[in-house]
């Protein structure tokens, strides 16, 4: 197999975006964890609807979020046109989200074709494949923000609306016109954060922990260098 670093750097890039977009979909995509939040945080007691008609109004929300509906909707909740443009604003993050991790496994899909059938394999880097560095990059980079966001969560909130909706104030919500958002507690969003932090980091720990092992399973498979001959055997060819 012929070593390409173009191939490894586009299976870490790859496989970096793929773990990071994986990662973020997964409370985008698992009702129950939200369900599961309901009488946690006694939003039924809360609010004064019941868990059938907040889990209604959720579904709704998030139908809509993901693209499965073309328009917005929160149950029996009313909502102000500002606050439906803040969720259209979601929506094409929610759907770029899911596009990337499509994407970077197709194409990671492709490189594995490729390469196998031009006998390629990608090229270590100070003895490292590319699944190491992509998990080292984003592992480093999400326990910094992990941490920042640990030591002053509302800051960190603010931050990120600003970030992601630049000039926009419509996510800042009033509850008397957005009741949904008394459904969104801070906590369910911190909780979300803690799920995607934690499976960025099992992912990475799993990719290093592949690539160490295949690296120890490479270095018991290649064959210690042959001695130099020292002239005084008898029945070598080298020496006869």
């Amino acid at each position: 197999m012929k070593p390409s670093k173009l191939l490894a750097l586009f299976t870490g890039v790859f496989t970096a975006l793929l773990v990071l977009t994986a990662s973020i979909a997964a409370p985008l995509l698992c009702r129950p964890f939200y369900y599961a939040h309901i009488e946690a945080l006694d939003l039924d007691g809360y609010t004064g609807l019941s868990v059938a008609q907040i889990k209604e109004a959720f579904d709704q929300v998030m139908d809509y979020c993901l693209g499965l509906r073309p328009d917005f909707a929160a149950g029996v909740l009313p909502f102000s046109q500002s606050g439906a443009s803040h969720f259209a604003d979601v929506r094409v993050l929610f759907l770029l989200d899911l596009a990337v991790a499509v994407l970077s496994l197709a194409a990671l899909v492709v490189l594995f074709a490729v390469s196998r059938k031009r006998k390629l394999t990608p090229a270590p880097l100070l003895g490292h494949g590319p699944g190491f560095w992509a998990a080292i990059g984003l592992g480093g980079l999400f326990l910094i923000v992990g941490g920042l966001a640990a030591t002053n969560f509302d800051r960190a909130f603010v931050v990120f609306h600003s970030l992601f909706f630049p000039g926009k104030t419509n996510w800042l919500f009033d509850w008397r016109t957005d009741p949904i958002i008394l459904l969104l507690p801070e906590d369910f969003f911190r909780n979300c954060a803690i799920l995607i932090l934690a499976l960025l980091i099992f992912w990475c720990v799993v990719l290093i922990a592949a690539d160490l092992l295949a690296q120890r399973r490479r270095r018991k498979m290649t064959p210690p260098p042959s001695s130099p001959c020292s002239g005084n055997c008898s029945g070598c060819s080298g020496c006869s």
